[in-house]
């Protein structure tokens, strides 16, 4: 419990320094990607704070000169701190709009330019896609958690298909990314963080030509099933 009460307080002081920079480069053509790099550390910081140590596989599957739609699944909000940390990539996140009142996290997130999404609200969430598209003809790479939610017990929910609409929208591939070791050290329910080490494992591009958006749910479960074999393959036993 006390690990947990020190990092919201780092986290707290850390986004009130991070934030400032991250809201005036936004705002100034030619240093929009800063934010993203300061995000890259403030994460980073939060990671060492918290005792959690990353080892990231398969970065050799990617190119770097060219947008994905990558799909990940969800156990923990170290989730995201992981990702932003050690994905050396220029990315947007889609997120849950609650997210974004977040007093100064939510505010770093609209700077940085990530994406609300309303699920319960179909026309607010197509008006989500729409911008994510709009971002990956910018070049910038998209992160989507199609589980929706984080897992309640560490097992991988279903996918949901909408955010494979996008890829299948945009032509872009769909990267597989598998998460193991956030769910032991801050599960949806704990209030106790717990130091340890997580392995990010990126797949290998699917090509999304071949799927027709009929055939999204085929997809959203071939992914899943990538995901799901790495998990249980790296997962501490």
């Amino acid at each position: 419990m006390l690990r947990f009460f020190l990092v919201f307080i780092w986290i707290a002081i850390i986004s009130f320094f991070f934030y400032p920079p991250a809201l005036i480069t936004s705002l100034i053509p030619y240093t929009k990607h800063i934010p993203h790099i300061l995000a890259r550390y403030w994460a980073k910081t939060i990671l060492w704070v918290s005792g959690v140590k990353v080892k990231i596989l398969g970065l050799e599957n990617i190119d770097f000169k060219r947008p994905y739609v990558f799909a990940a699944n969800h156990q923990s909000q170290y989730d995201i701190f992981t990702l932003l940390a050690h994905l050396p990539i220029q990315f947007k996140w889609m997120a849950k709009k609650s997210l974004f009142y977040i007093p100064l996290v939510g505010w770093g997130m609209k700077a940085c330019g990530y994406i609300p999404v309303e699920r319960e609200n179909p026309k607010a969430a197509y008006q989500a896609i729409l911008k994510a598209l709009e971002i990956i003809k910018q070049g910038f790479s998209i992160i989507i958690f199609p589980e929706g939610t984080r897992s309640l017990d560490g097992n991988i929910r279903s996918f949901k298909s909408g955010g494979f609409v996008l890829a299948l929208r945009a032509k872009v591939p769909i990267v597989p990314v598998s998460i193991i070791g956030t769910f032991s050290i801050l599960p949806k329910s704990g209030r106790r963080i717990r130091p340890g080490n997580v392995t990010i494992i990126i797949d290998r591009p699917i090509d999304v030509s071949k799927y027709t958006e009929k055939e999204k749910t085929k997809l959203a479960n071939l992914v899943r099933e990538i995901v799901v074999k790495n998990y249980e393959r790296y997962k501490i036993k």
